[in-house]
């Protein structure tokens, strides 16, 4: 199954800042009933794409939905700030 959105990153402050990309409401509920039995701990595996980089991931959920994590690799190859609108492509399972 692949999804298509567009979300503003947000931040969560630990130890160390991580930066997430929220999905809509509505695609979360797809996903979820998509991902059953894929689920891991909550957590789902993921091939996504921002721009000219794909990478792996898993989607974590949080507040009815679920947040993509950016890496520091993708942020800085497509030059994605906090606040950023950023276009994503995404693919359940891990096949990069």
């Amino acid at each position: 199954m692949e999804y298509a959105f567009e979300g503003a990153v947000i931040e969560w402050r630990g130890p160390a800042p991580f930066y997430y990309v929220p999905m809509p409401v509505e695609d979360a509920e797809d996903l979820k009933e998509d991902a059953k039995g894929l689920e891991y701990w909550g957590q789902v595996a993921v091939t996504a794409t921002i721009g000219a980089t794909t990478f792996t991931t898993a989607l974590f959920p949080k507040d009815g939905t679920y947040l993509l994590p950016l890496k520091v690799v993708v942020r800085k190859a497509e030059g994605i700030e906090l606040d950023d609108v950023v276009g994503v492509r995404m693919r359940l399972g891990h096949d990069v």
